[in-house]
């Protein structure tokens, strides 16, 4: 997948699109390309990954990756799509309460078998969250659950990741480490990058700033 577009997306429950440079426009996402959404509490940014992510359709106008409209797909092709080419860190985060944060991440990795458990121990660890692996996620701060999640979200092959709010939790030496890891990671595979911000910018360079 080279391109995600937004061709005239509109969530339905929005009445007006001033001062917007995604809703009710043309916007295409690039891959390779490093793009910051950036916009205030309520505005849509969850919204917006959620659409991509096909989680919700209710919107008008159509989302396209490359060249297929995205409300046509099966389940079928969206869990293939979701497996193998959009990776996402909610802004929720996700993690399953009851689990140890090493098996919430072995859980996304047994669908993909795309990291080996040395990564994922090594990688936790760069991120000052080694010692949590065998901890229940209910044990956790907020901000080593955000970091746990950011893991999780890499054990799968992407063309493009999206990060809704990623560093919200995090001080600035771990600000540092995440961006050193998702810097690192788009060099390798390639990806395209859509992360959205409302004040708190993940220390990472960026190509284009757009506003929501």
């Amino acid at each position: 997948m080279n391109c995600i577009t937004l061709d005239h997306v509109l969530p339905r429950a929005f009445a007006v699109t001033d001062g917007s440079s995604v809703w009710g426009r043309r916007i295409s996402f690039r891959r390779g390309e490093r793009v910051r959404v950036e916009a205030s509490s309520g505005s849509g940014k969850t919204t917006l990954c959620a659409f991509v992510m096909g989680m919700r359709g209710d919107y008008s106008g159509n989302i396209l990756f490359d060249d297929s409209i995205a409300g046509s797909f099966s389940p079928e092709r969206w869990s293939a799509i979701r497996r193998e080419h959009l990776a996402w860190l909610p802004q929720e985060i996700g993690l399953f309460p009851q689990l140890t944060l090493r098996d919430n991440i072995l859980l996304k990795n047994s669908l993909t078998n795309f990291r080996t458990e040395a990564w994922i121990e090594e990688t936790c660890f760069s991120l000052g969250i080694g010692e949590c692996l065998d901890r229940h996620v209910s044990r956790m701060s907020i901000g080593q659950q955000q970091r746990g999640g950011l893991v999780r979200a890499l054990c799968q092959p992407a063309d493009f990741i999206f990060l809704d709010e990623p560093v919200s939790h995090l001080d600035a030496h771990w600000n540092a480490a995440v961006a050193e890891l998702v810097d690192r990671e788009l060099s390798e595979s390639g990806a395209g990058l859509v992360i959205t911000s409302v004040g708190h910018h993940l220390d990472i360079r960026i190509d284009t700033c757009i506003s929501l």
